[in-house]
């Protein structure tokens, strides 16, 4: 039955990554014999999962019938809380994003403030004309250590909260709730439907700065779900006060705050005028490439992979990669043979993204 179930798998994820496919297709790319391709679409027709549209152009005798994935038969939703925003993303079975928005809303901890996300989210459903029978559940981002064993948020920092029992913000909701790291949720985005990264580090540079790595199909927690948390580490000795109290942490000189601050609390403009070569903003913008170019070396000397910028500053760095490339080629020891700091693919929307994918993930590895 295992077996059979990892074949229905790899199915169904071949037929959604490719789009139309015919069973000789699936047959041929994946090594099955057509025999058991055929039993195995045929079961997810009769499941809802796939449907025949139509039959495919003949290179010589019968025509194939043409197979889909029904993508939209079930949905997801991520919720992206941060401190001064939430963010939702509705997504189908291949990843696809129906629908997106962020609404300003400060947190707040107590029961007003989840009943008030809560009616956000079915206004959001509401405006994107979802089926409620469809969604599988909500995968919520959250920035703070996401302890998956004790089903706790431990702490938040930047939230001001510890401790924080997954049942009590499940209570506010009408559907399943998974919960992710905001950057682990960031990654998640990134690596989990991609054929070309199968490790890599990402490098969360929003409001906070925070890390994760992604290896081959999954994410790495560590032991106490603190793996990736590069915002806490030290890259100037007795620097700068962060929020979390320690001096010289990289989230005190890399935050995105750090940027909008120098224009009036708007990123887009800090790179607009960036763009334009305003001298203020460039000498601002260098400080802050140079230190990123420090933990961005030593997280590459640690873990020796890919490295992508993602948040709100990753998602504005593609102009800007090769001048972040050069600084860190000056301090890495190695002759590397490729460029290894990428952009985000992802530019808006990522941590909800990441959080919806891992809802859809889990029911996909079921079907």
């Amino acid at each position: 039955m295992e077996v059979k179930k990892n074949n229905r798998n790899r199915v169904f994820r071949y037929i959604c990554k490719h789009g139309t496919v015919s069973n000789p297709d699936i047959s041929y790319d994946l090594k099955m014999s057509l025999p058991t391709v055929t039993q195995i679409t045929k079961e997810l027709i009769e499941r809802g999962f796939i449907e025949e549209t139509g039959e495919l152009q003949s290179t010589g005798g019968r025509r194939a019938k043409a197979l889909s994935a029904a993508v939209n038969v079930k949905q997801a939703v991520g919720l992206d809380i941060t401190k001064n925003h939430i963010g939702f993303v509705l997504t189908n079975l291949t990843g696809e994003i129906l629908s997106h928005v962020r609404i300003f809303l400060p947190y707040v901890h107590g029961e007003a403030y989840y009943r008030r996300v809560n009616e956000e989210l079915e206004h959001f459903l509401d405006e994107s004309n979802a089926d409620r029978g469809k969604v599988l559940g909500i995968g919520i981002s959250f920035p703070g250590i996401i302890d998956l064993n004790r089903k706790l948020i431990t702490y938040s920092h930047i939230l001001g909260v510890e401790m924080i029992p997954f049942d009590f913000v499940c209570s506010f909701f009408s559907y399943p709730s998974f919960f992710l790291n905001d950057a682990n949720a960031g990654a998640y985005a990134e690596g989990i439907r991609s054929d070309e990264r199968e490790r890599f580090f990402y490098l969360s540079l929003s409001n906070t700065v925070g890390g994760a790595i992604f290896d081959h199909n999954g994410l790495v927690h560590g032991r106490h779900f603190r793996c990736g948390e590069v915002g806490h580490m030290t890259v100037i000795p007795d620097g700068k006060e962060c929020y979390c109290g320690k001096r010289g942490c990289l989230d005190a000189y890399c935050s995105a705050a750090i940027l909008s601050d120098e224009a009036d609390g708007r990123l887009e403009r800090f790179f607009e005028l960036l763009e334009k070569k305003d001298q203020r903003t460039v000498e601002i913008w260098d400080a802050y490439t140079r230190v990123l170019a420090v933990a961005l070396n030593n997280i590459h000397m640690l873990l020796d992979c890919d490295i992508i910028l993602g948040g709100y500053v990753g998602s504005y760095a593609e102009p800007y990669l090769p001048d972040i490339w050069n600084k860190v080629s000056e301090r890495n020891t190695f002759t590397e043979d490729h460029q290894f700091v990428n952009s985000c693919r992802y530019k808006m929307g990522a941590a909800a993204l990441g959080a919806a994918l891992e809802v859809i993930e889990n029911f996909v590895k079921q079907i």
